[in-house]
C-alpha cells in the first residue's frame, strides 16, 4: 500500500563549519538534536536517464525513519509529491505503474548508489510542535551504471513540518545566508550524483533554454509538445486519482487533435489523421464517467437550490440510483486503458511525430501567414455554424447546430493558442473571446442533456408511482436557462466578431 505526501524542502551547500545557530529563528523556541542516522539509497531510471530528465526520482532506500520505496515527483520550486512503499526487494507494481508513462517499455536498472551520514535536528515551537526538520547530510555518491565513478559532497536539507507554513522557511533561509551558507546548485541528491559521477568525455552539453519558434512549423511543434508533456506528466496523477487530474488530461488530448486538424498545411494530415483518431479514442476513455459527473452535479445542484416544499417524491434517491446505473467506467478501468499496448503505442507514435515530423512546405514558412490562415479558417466555420443556428427557430434543430458551434468554437480556441506565441494579443483576444462562446454553448448543451435526464427520471418516477411534479419543475428552469442563452448568444457572438482581428 503506497502512501503519498507533500514534501517542501530547501537544499544548501555546506561545508566543514557546519550547521549554523539557528535558535534565534522567529517562532523556534528550541533545536533538538535528533542523533545521527545511515541512509543507503538505490535510485533507479532507465539507461538514457528518462526520469531524471523530468525531475522525477525513484529509489529504494533503507536506514532512518521511513525504510521503503520512494517515488517523486516534482510539483514546483522546492515543493515535490513523495510517494512512499514499503521495502520490497523489487519495485512494487503501484510506483511501476506510476512511472510507465514516461518509462514505457523500457527497463528500470540502478544508476546511482547514495549512502549518506544524517545529522538531524527538529525546530519546535513553544509548544513543542515540530516546524521543520534540519540534516547536515555528508553524502557518498557511486555511480552503479556507466561506470563506477564516485563522488562525496555535504548538504544542508531544511524540510518544512507536515502542514507547516512555507514562509517559515524564508525565515530559515534568511539565517543561513546572513551565515554565509547558499543554496545548493543542484535540486537533487541524484540531480547532482549523477553530473557529478558522468565521465567528462560521456557528458553532453548543459542544457540549453528551448529556442525560440521561428517559423510555422516551430510553433506548432512547439504547441503539440507542451501538449504531450502534459498528457505524459497527467499520467500519474490518473492512476492517483488526483482531483480533476482526469479532465486535464482529457482537455490535453483533445488539445492535440485539435491542432493536428487545424493545421494540416504545415503537418501531413496522411500521417497525422491516424494519430488524430487514437487520441479521439484517449478521450474517449478518459471521458467514459466524466459526462455523467458534470450532469449528475449539475442536477443535483438543481435539486439543493429547490425550496423543501417544491421537492414532492423521493427525488434525491431516484437521482442517486439513476445516476450509479448509469457509470459506464470506474478508475480501476481507467488504469487498465493506461496499462494498455494501445496507450503505449499512441505515446510512441506521439514521440515519433514530434521527433520525425511530417512537415509540409508551408511548416518553413513565417508564422503570421501561415498560423493566422489556419485560424481564419476555423474561425470562418463557427460563424457559418452560429450563424446558421441563429437562424433557425428554437427546438432541436437549433440545439443541434449549437452543439456543432460549440465543437468548432473550442477548435478555434485551441487553434489561437498556438498561434499566440507568433501573433500575440490579436490571438489572446481570440482566445478569450472563444472561451465565452464555448462557455455559453456548452452550457447551453448541457442543459439539453439535462432536459433529457429529467425526462427520463420522470418516465422512471411515473413507473414506480413517485410523483413527477419536480423533473417538471426542473426542466422548465432548464428550459428558461437555454432560452437566456440563446438570448445573449447575438450579443456574445457580435463581440467574438468584432475581436477577431487576426
Amino acid at each position: 500500500m503506497a502512501d503519498t505526501k507533500r514534501e517542501i524542502e530547501r537544499k544548501y551547500e555546506s561545508d566543514d563549519s557546519g550547521l549554523p545557530d539557528l535558535t534565534g529563528v522567529a517562532g523556534v523556541a528550541a533545536v533538538i538534536d535528533k542523533g545521527v542516522a545511515q541512509l543507503d539509497a538505490v535510485y533507479y531510471d532507465t539507461a538514457d536517464e528518462r526520469l531524471a530528465a523530468s525531475a522525477v526520482t525513484l529509489r529504494r532506500r533503507t536506514g532512518g525513519s521511513d525504510a521503503g520505496w520512494h517515488l517523486k515527483f516534482p510539483v514546483a520550486q522546492d515543493v515535490r509529491d513523495e510517494i512512499q512503499a514499503p521495502l520490497s526487494d523489487t519495485l512494487p507494481r503501484g510506483l511501476a505503474g506510476l512511472v510507465r508513462s514516461r518509462v514505457r517499455e523500457a527497463e528500470l536498472v540502478p544508476v546511482v548508489r547514495l549512502r549518506s551520514d544524517r545529522d538531524v535536528r527538529h525546530l519546535v515551537d513553544a509548544d513543542g510542535r515540530l516546524l521543520a526538520e534540519v540534516s547536515v547530510d555528508a553524502v557518498l555518491a557511486e555511480r552503479l551504471s556507466g561506470g563506477s565513478r564516485t563522488a562525496q559532497w555535504t548538504e544542508i536539507e531544511v524540510e518544512l513540518a507536515d502542514g507547516g507554513d512555507p514562509a517559515f522557511l524564508d525565515k530559515i533561509d534568511k539565517r543561513l545566508r546572513k551565515a554565509g551558507v547558499r543554496p545548493s546548485s543542484s535540486a537533487s541528491k541524484l540531480q547532482r550524483a549523477l553530473a557529478e559521477t558522468t565521465p567528462r568525455k560521456k557528458r553532453g552539453k548543459k542544457a540549453e533554454a528551448t529556442e525560440e519558434p521561428v517559423t510555422a512549423g516551430d510553433h506548432v511543434l512547439a504547441y503539440l509538445r507542451a501538449q504531450r508533456d502534459d498528457v505524459v506528466a497527467l499520467d500519474p496523477a490518473v492512476r492517483r486519482d488526483v482531483v480533476d487530474s482526469v479532465h486535464r488530461m482529457r482537455v490535453a488530448t483533445r488539445r492535440l487533435r485539435s491542432a493536428l486538424k487545424s493545421y494540416g498545411k504545415v503537418l501531413d494530415r496522411a500521417v497525422t489523421d491516424p494519430v488524430g483518431e487514437e487520441l479521439k479514442w484517449l478521450a474517449g476513455e478518459l471521458g467514459v464517467d466524466r459526462d455523467q459527473e458534470v450532469l449528475t452535479e449539475r442536477l443535483t445542484s438543481a435539486v439543493d437550490e429547490l425550496p423543501r416544499a417544491l421537492m414532492i417524491g423521493p427525488v434525491r434517491t431516484r437521482l442517486r440510483t439513476w445516476s450509479y446505473a448509469r457509470r459506464g467506467g470506474s478508475r480501476r478501468r481507467l488504469v487498465k486503458v493506461l496499462d494498455g499496448e494501445r496507450y503505449l503505442r499512441l505515446l510512441e507514435a506521439l514521440d515519433a511525430l514530434l521527433t520525425d515530423p511530417p512537415l509540409l512546405k508551408a511548416a518553413g514558412r513565417k508564422p503570421k501567414k501561415v498560423i493566422s490562415k489556419a485560424v481564419r479558417k476555423d474561425f470562418a466555420k463557427v460563424s457559418r455554424l452560429v450563424e446558421q443556428a441563429l437562424a433557425l427557430e428554437p427546438g432541436q434543430d437549433r440545439d443541434l447546430a449549437l452543439h456543432e458551434a460549440r465543437k468548432k468554437a473550442k477548435r478555434t480556441r485551441y487553434a489561437a493558442e498556438t498561434a499566440v506565441p507568433a501573433l500575440g494579443d490579436p490571438a489572446a483576444g481570440l482566445v478569450r473571446s472563444m472561451k465565452k462562446l464555448q462557455n455559453l454553448l456548452g452550457d447551453h448543451q448541457d442543459s439539453v442533456m439535462a432536459r433529457q435526464a429529467l425526462r427520463e427520471l420522470s418516465r422512471q418516477a411515473h413507473a414506480a408511482g413517485e410523483p413527477s411534479f419536480t423533473y417538471g419543475l426542473l426542466y422548465a428552469r432548464e428550459e428558461q436557462r437555454a432560452a437566456a442563452g440563446e438570448e445573449a448568444l447575438p450579443e456574445v457572438w457580435a463581440r467574438a466578431k468584432a475581436g477577431a482581428g487576426i
